[in-house]
């Protein structure tokens, strides 16, 4: 182990198994090592916030049974917190960009802790629908941020794994969150709301004492200050931490010499090349580079399709169960199944994806995931139910890292946190509509639902199939 990294396969050791890939020690080294302490840092933070989660989950139950509120104003409440967080995307990836990651990621964390207060202490419906609005544009404020910085620590290389495992936290934070929570409920929600607002807290606080500011140099601008790529508060120009020392010797000291992630600073087109009218050293900033990314755009359409299908794990399926017969109880059980496969064999796959090409990893994903939705068609029994949660859960652990490893190939350097937005504003587009969507095609019959559901997943894989030559030079690009 290095003084800053987990030391990688074939890294020297002192230990004597430690030199082959065969001992424990290896074994280790090829799923975890290799990644900067600040990525574990987020690591764990991730993981903190996640356990705290709890209100989120049970906030329909709180506002029906403890507020006193119909099934009606209840989701009207729930709405109004999915548009604040819908929304928040795209600015919040704005000021990653523009004031830094980590500013950016304490202070989103800081303003859920206090949305969470204030969403306790409401209690009349206008103050509750007030609040409920500045949780959500708080609570995931910090994605785009928590992306950008992967991008920006991690060599390309390793980012499907080192994404991999902040989808793996995510998943193990929510399942002891999702017990705790049901236990604090019962002594009262007000203990929920305090560790939400305590663990956010504690997230933010984590990053900013262990995780350097990342924001890279934009070229052209390394010796402005105040500038789109300089920091607004007269601190380094590069966006290194405020005492002054910069990010490319942080890069280095992160990298212990290797490649930085990527300094590249003219948005490309769907080629893979710089965008129209950019070019080297005069990059184009903001909105317009963005959007005249039409690689981009494209893989957020297809990612957007994809959410929208995928989100009606938990939009319909419950639904439908309940229709067939089934309680929830059952439902919960089939859901864990989901939960128990990611936490056991995600982090063993992570290696094993980054050495491979994206694209196809990903649309090979999808093919199962669409495969396993396709069976819940033609099943009537827990069991059956089941089966389908195995088969589309392995494709979701093939493709667990590679939406943000994509995100970050196809992003120049200054832009990260405004490409994170973006994507997150596809992904939270998709959970939207899909009860929309979903209920609809419900209606018709769930034979109906699952197979047009399968259907539509399958058209986001031939979507990834189709751009797959355009991430290939993307990602094989000087500036990646």
């Amino acid at each position: 182990m290095t003084s800053t990294t987990l030391a990688g396969p074939g890294s020297p050791s002192g230990s004597p198994d430690a030199s082959g890939p065969s001992g424990p020690s290896g074994f280790l080294r090829s799923k975890l090592g290799g990644l900067p302490r600040p990525f574990w840092a987020l690591w764990a933070g991730t993981l903190v916030n996640r356990v705290g989660m709890m209100v989120q989950p049970f906030i329909g139950v709180y506002l029906i049974e403890s507020r006193g509120m119909s099934l009606a104003a209840a989701g009207t409440v729930m709405t109004v917190f999915g548009a604040g967080s819908l929304i928040s995307q795209v600015p919040a990836g704005w000021l990653a960009d523009r004031y830094g990651r980590r500013i950016t990621l304490a202070g989103g964390m800081t303003a859920t802790a206090a949305g969470m207060a204030a969403l306790g202490a409401s209690s009349s419906f206008p103050a509750i629908v007030a609040s409920m609005f500045v949780l959500g544009l708080a609570i995931d404020a910090y994605r785009p941020a928590s992306s950008a910085l992967v991008a920006d620590l991690v060599s390309p290389a390793d980012r499907p794994r080192a994404y991999g495992l902040l989808f793996w936290a995510l998943n193990l934070g929510f399942s002891v969150a999702m017990v705790a929570g049901g236990w604090l409920a019962r002594a009262g929600y007000g203990w929920m709301f305090a560790v939400n607002a305590l663990t956010s807290l504690a997230f933010g606080l984590l990053v900013w004492r262990a995780v350097p500011e990342t924001l890279p140099r934009r070229a052209g601008r390394a010796g402005a200050r105040g500038g789109d790529g300089g920091s607004p508060d007269g601190g380094s120009p590069d966006g290194g931490s405020p005492d002054g020392s910069g990010l490319r010797d942080e890069d280095d000291r992160l990298r212990d010499g290797g490649t930085p992630a990527g300094d590249h600073a003219a948005p490309r087109g769907a080629d893979g090349g710089t965008s129209p009218g950019g070019r080297a050293g005069a990059p184009r900033g903001g909105l317009a580079a963005l959007l005249g990314d039409r690689l981009m755009i494209v893989y957020c359409l297809i990612s957007l399709l994809y959410n929208m299908a995928y989100s009606q794990v938990f939009t319909t399926l419950p639904v439908a169960m309940s229709g067939s017969g089934f309680s929830t109880v059952d439902y919960g059980l089939v859901i864990a199944v989901n939960g128990v496969l990611i936490v056991v064999l995600q982090p063993l796959t992570g290696d094993w994806v980054g050495r491979r090409d994206p694209g196809t990893v990903f649309a090979a994903g999808l093919i199962v995931i669409s495969t396993g939705f396709a069976l819940t068609a033609f099943v009537s029994s827990i069991a059956g139910y089941a089966v389908g949660v195995v088969v589309w859960t392995l494709g979701e652990i093939l493709t667990a890292g590679l939406p943000g490893a994509i995100v970050a190939i196809l992003a120049p350097s200054h832009l990260r946190g405004r490409y994170a937005g973006m994507y997150g504003l596809a992904m939270s587009g998709g959970a939207m509509l899909a009860p929309l969507v979903g209920t609809r095609l419900l209606a018709a019959g769930p034979v109906t639902l699952w197979l047009t559901v399968g259907g539509v997943i399958l058209v986001a894989a031939a979507g990834l199939l189709a751009i797959r030559p355009a991430l290939r030079r993307r990602a094989a690009s000087p500036e990646a």
